[in-house]
């Protein structure tokens, strides 16, 4: 067998873009949509819908939508750490912070990650992927900067969302540990349906929502979750961890909080300072760590 590519090939490089410019653009969407749509309601109402589009696709593909026999289990452990857990813990973690700070926090998850895949799957922490992380969370801090001392202010939203980024990391370990046999489509589309259906089930209960009442935004913020933020990203994230050991697929997802922050900038008025843009070369650099061949000296994976 063929050891895991240790850098993300040309078609993971085309998703990766995709994948960052549309879930580095969601958190301000997303901290505009829970102002008039209920949080549990949002969410469980977006996984369930691209939940349905995606075995939609998986249907006219041709891929088998059963879960194999026997692995059962297997998603509902990844349901319940990359859908349920980074879903839930997030979404209430932006609620106590702002969206940019909320993004920091979140994608910590490669240092999780990296650990948890060093642990369980006897991943190599090489000194090119230890630069990356160290490049990367160096990035991850010039873009807290001075907004580091203010997080004491919000100690719940902190914990939700370091608890999210720990779930999300749980989630890409067990996949690796133990793939499904079965298409990333139907296999996302499972996950965002068992995990989805007791979110929207919990919003249905305990949340209302005067739907005449939710303005243009909100809504828009509402469908663009559905179909890209969830449908499209999701999938797209799952095949690329499909594709690359944990470590590199981890340290690619860095460059969504830096998206999200320029994002700000653009959509929202806000000013760039010095730490934005040394916080952006940072993350190039650990991104090239992921990217750019290793040359003579291949490392071993």
């Amino acid at each position: 067998m063929s050891a895991a590519p240790s850098t993300i090939p040309r078609a993971g490089l085309v998703l990766l873009a995709l994948l960052s410019l549309g879930w580095g653009l969601n958190w301000p969407i997303m901290k505009t949509v829970i102002t008039e749509i209920p949080r549990l309601t949002f969410r469980g109402m977006c996984l369930v819908l691209a939940a349905g589009g995606l075995f939609a696709i998986a249907r006219l593909t041709g891929a088998s939508l059963r879960i194999p026999a026997g692995h059962g289990r297997q998603v509902l452990v990844l349901a319940a750490t990359n859908i349920v857990g980074w879903n839930f813990l997030s979404i209430y973690g932006i609620s106590h912070l702002p969206s940019g700070r909320a993004a920091i926090l979140g994608y910590t998850m490669p240092l999780w990650s990296m650990l948890l895949s060093a642990w369980l799957l006897g991943e190599r922490l090489t000194a090119r992927r230890l630069l990356g992380l160290a490049l990367g969370m160096g990035g991850m801090a010039l873009l807290a900067g001075a907004e580091v001392l203010r997080l004491g202010e919000a100690p719940l939203g902190v914990l939700f969302m370091l608890a999210a980024a720990i779930a999300w990391a749980a989630g890409v370990v067990a996949y690796k540990r133990a793939p499904p046999p079965m298409s990333i489509t139907s296999l996302t589309a499972w996950q965002m349906l068992i995990g989805g259906l007791p979110l929207w089930a919990a919003g249905l209960a305990f949340e209302s929502v005067a739907w005449g009442q939710v303005s243009f935004w909100p809504l828009f913020g509402l469908w663009y979750n559905v179909f890209v933020a969830v449908l499209f990203c999701y999938w797209a994230w799952n095949k690329i961890v499909q594709m690359v050991p944990v470590a590199v697929s981890s340290l690619g997802s860095l460059i969504v909080p830096v998206v999200g922050v320029f994002g700000g900038m653009v959509f929202l008025g806000e000013q760039p300072r010095w730490q934005d843009f040394a916080a952006l070369a940072l993350v190039l650099g650990a991104l090239a760590t992921v990217i750019l061949p290793a040359g003579r000296a291949k490392e071993a994976v």
